[in-house]
């Protein structure tokens, strides 16, 4: 099993500038009653009434996260100031590059079925006249055993995921090589157990073929790439492409539903650092969509997947609705202000309205996966709460990888092998997942809206901002510095080389 996230090894203070900003979204854009009643409804069980529709941004970062179907053009009216920069931070280590082009089709692309409600987009037409380009990011993942270990490197050695205190972020590198050579045995084991390297490559491809003809039959040519945040086709390669095919317009999207500091956020934060240091891509008007979880197309996709897989069992209604998804360490909500967490609670109160809509009222429960370290995550825990239902007697469970729109290790190995033997172990008799989104066709149409979409709002002042955590150091005394980079250094040799720290690590990491 690998995780998106590592954080658990030197927990780290509030990341600075890091906070919520809330808007208010016209009345007639999609899904807004149902958000609203979901806030209102959070908001009163927390004891602080709050009837407008939230909206988490960075400092400087007015811009919405994935606003709904027609927010965002009619928030495109507002100044360019509402659009700002990243997460604060600097992309402090260089990936490690092996590369290897393998994998297998989970995807099958056709011609034919983007070609739905075209007319509602003749107005966009213009767009072609533009050098349009997509830019989709995700986790990326090895693709053969060989390059396990390096992948690894690469994951734990960025700062939004292994998150060191100040005096400690000369020990990031050191750190991402003790991890992932420790690490990289088990990793293997896991990757052999699924054909031998991770498909999200392939399908991520797949994703961006799909999402290039779904925008053609709507109107709008544009050039898809990928950037992978930590193994190939990485989001510097993708940039570089993009400047060389002198795009006009830019608009990024994370295919991460919901937004999450170490998901979105890491991604981000190097397109800031490589954007600003480069005088054409400085200039390049950008979009991004920071998330994308409350999207109509989005929530149907989903809804008509469970009710597939609902209908394969033998009594449908009896079956409860198991919401898995990928966890974060507590403090990236509580001292970051990370949205994830209130943003996936909103994501399965929209899916289950839509299947009440259908006549669907099964039983639902949330948990998240995929922890890793000795730090509190996010609860309650996929693995534990499948042993407590089977101790209450659930006999039914579907499976729904939720933060998750391809297939790759964490949905089938972690949620296909273990947590179904853990499952079956406990006393539940009837397994069944629901598939990831992957090329889904209503998925892939619902992607290309939100693109056309959030073209109206691109703007150059998206990634300027130079601010950065690193660069907040450079403004301590310098003495002051010294002293605690002396201390810090013989605190991390005790740290990391004691034999208490080297064994904790084989417990509670291996």
């Amino acid at each position: 099993m690998d995780a998106t996230s590592f954080s658990g090894v030197l927990p780290r203070t509030k990341v600075p500038g890091f906070h919520r900003n809330f808007a208010s979204i016209p009345s007639d854009v999609g899904y807004t009653k149902l958000r609203i009643e979901f806030l209102i409804n959070r908001s009163y069980a927390r004891g602080r009434p709050h009837t407008s529709v939230s909206c988490h941004s960075l400092e400087g970062l007015h811009e919405l996260h994935g606003p709904s179907s027609q927010a965002l053009a009619f928030l495109s009216s507002n100044s360019t100031s509402q659009r700002t920069s990243v997460l604060r931070g600097s992309y402090v280590c260089g990936p490690v590059k092996q590369r290897n082009d393998v994998g297998k089709a989970f995807c099958a692309v056709g011609l034919g079925v983007y070609g739905e409600n075209v007319s509602e987009h003749q107005s966009h037409s213009h767009a072609t006249e533009d050098k349009v380009g997509v830019l989709l990011l995700n986790l990326g993942g090895p693709d053969t055993l060989n390059d396990v270990q390096p992948f690894l490197f690469n994951l734990f050695a960025d700062p939004d995921i292994i998150r060191l205190p100040r005096l400690f972020r000369f020990l990031q590198w050191p750190l991402a090589k003790l991890i992932s050579v420790l690490r990289a045995p088990k990793s293997k084991e896991g990757y052999a157990s699924i054909g031998g390297g991770s498909p999200l490559r392939k399908i991520t491809d797949e994703q961006a073929d799909a999402l290039k003809m779904a925008l053609r039959a709507k109107n709008l040519t544009a050039n898809v790439y990928v950037g992978m945040r930590y193994w190939y086709p990485f989001t510097e390669e993708a940039v570089q492409q993009i400047k060389r095919d002198r795009i006009t317009r830019l608009v990024v999207l994370p295919l991460y539903p919901q937004f999450s500091i170490s998901t979105t956020g890491s991604s981000i934060r190097v397109l800031q650092s490589i954007f600003r240091e480069d005088a054409y891509l400085s200039r390049l008007p950008i979009s991004i969509i920071r998330s994308w979880y409350q999207r109509e197309g989005y929530i149907t996709s989903m809804a008509d997947l469970i009710q597939k897989e609902l209908e394969k069992f033998a009594n449908p209604e009896e079956v409860m609705i198991f919401f898995s998804a990928h966890g974060v360490p507590v403090s990236y909500v509580e001292n970051a202000g990370d949205p994830y967490k209130d943003q996936m609670e909103e994501c399965i109160y929209l899916i289950m309205q839509k299947l009440k809509e259908r006549g669907i009222d099964n039983d639902h429960t949330l948990a998240y996966q995929s922890r890793v370290g000795p730090v509190e995550w996010l609860k309650p825990y996929t693995d534990k709460v499948l042993v407590e239902l089977g101790q209450k007697g659930v006999k039914s469970l579907l499976a729904v990888p939720v933060s998750f729109v391809s297939e790759h290790i964490e949905t089938l190995e972690e949620i296909d092998m273990e947590y179904k033997d853990l499952a079956l172990e406990s006393g539940i008799e009837n397994w069944g997942r629901v598939p990831a989104l992957n090329c889904t066709s209503s998925f892939i149409t619902d992607l290309a809206d939100a693109v056309i979409e959030a073209l109206p709002s691109a703007s150059a002042t998206v990634l300027s901002t130079p601010t950065s955590i690193s660069e907040e150091d450079d403004h301590y005394d310098p003495v002051r510095y010294a002293i605690k980079m002396f201390f810090g250094s013989i605190l991390a040799f005790v740290l990391l080389f004691s034999p208490r720290m080297l064994l904790a690590f084989r417990n509670h990491l291996f």
